[in-house]
């Protein structure tokens, strides 16, 4: 894709050719992740976090057919007021530009457009990964490759705990992608601080971070990104009891139903929302403040 492809807003342009921070932001969560209008509300907190943080947001979308990094008041009510916004991986994003089709950004669609802009830093919830059942369904999400392929920093609280953390965590190792743990040496479970699986790096501060990444400039190759896997504060993660529980009893009604493929995953997270009485989404979002308010220091620390 050439550069011009891509539409960067005129403040974003600005702060990335004055070396000033910049967080990219993605979209789905507004168009696809939250009932309206809390949407929106969320939208518009989660980009003054970003400023609080010294940085300029950059939230991503692709609006009739145009690739937009860094949107305006009213693209972001239209992001988060249209029914008929797509949503949009990075294989989606040529036949959107093509056909003049409008829609929101996912994690993978998000990193692309960002590493394309000149975007370093990028803050999301949790990355898609290796799906339970991978040997019978080889269902993996695109997220994982595509951050082999983009030099971009995403700071996330790992990955949903309805995937198969292990294997995700050993297919990102075979990818050559880098994960560091922020102030923790276990990986995050998303909804939960951690996933009781080990990271081999930890780091304790936004200078440590921007340090692996000039580390990253200086070596040059291999090129791919580097997750910042930063847990949610455990007293804002979902009861682990509750989680284990509402889990296991949403996997049992997925192998009932015969829910296969990419339903599962808004199947599990429908569930856990519906059994936990909304509280899924609180950690949900509890997580993706945390990972901005960072992303927005690191990204500073960086610049």
């Amino acid at each position: 894709m050439s550069q011009t492809a891509v539409i960067v807003s005129e403040e974003v342009r600005e702060a990335l050719h004055a070396g000033a921070p910049v967080v990219a932001l993605e979209s789905t969560i507004i168009a696809h992740g939250l009932p309206r209008p809390r949407n929106l509300a969320v939208a518009e907190e989660l980009e003054a976090l970003v400023r609080s943080g010294g940085a300029v947001p950059a939230t991503i979308a692709v609006l009739d057919g145009k690739a937009r990094v860094g949107l305006t008041k009213t693209d972001l009510e239209r992001v988060a007021g249209d029914p008929d916004m797509r949503k949009l991986g990075h294989r989606d994003i040529a036949p959107a530009l093509a056909t003049g089709a409008s829609g929101a950004t996912t994690v993978s669609a998000t990193a692309f457009l960002a590493d394309r802009a000149g975007v370093r830093v990028f803050a999301t919830g949790g990355l898609g990964g290796v799906h339970r059942g991978w040997t019978e369904t080889q269902d993996e999400s695109a997220d994982l490759r595509l951050l082999a392929r983009v030099g971009v920093t995403v700071v996330c609280a790992g990955v949903k705990s309805i995937l198969d953390v292990p294997a995700t965590l050993q297919r990102l190792e075979t990818l050559g992608v880098t994960v560091i743990g922020y102030g923790t040496d276990r990986f995050p479970g998303f909804y939960l601080a951690s996933s009781g699986e080990p990271v081999d790096w930890t780091v304790g501060s936004p200078a440590e971070v921007a340090a692996v990444m000039r580390a990253q400039d200086t070596v040059g190759e291999p090129y791919s990104s580097l997750i910042v896997a930063n847990p949610v504060p455990v007293d804002e993660q979902l009861d682990p009891a509750l989680h284990d529980r509402v889990l296991a009893r949403s996997l049992d009604e997925a192998r009932a139903e015969g829910v296969t493929g990419q339903a599962v995953t808004p199947f599990l997270l429908e569930r856990l929302m519906r059994y936990t009485d909304g509280s899924s989404l609180e950690a949900n979002l509890a997580a993706v403040r945390g990972n901005v308010r960072l992303a927005a220091l690191i990204a500073a620390a960086y610049a």
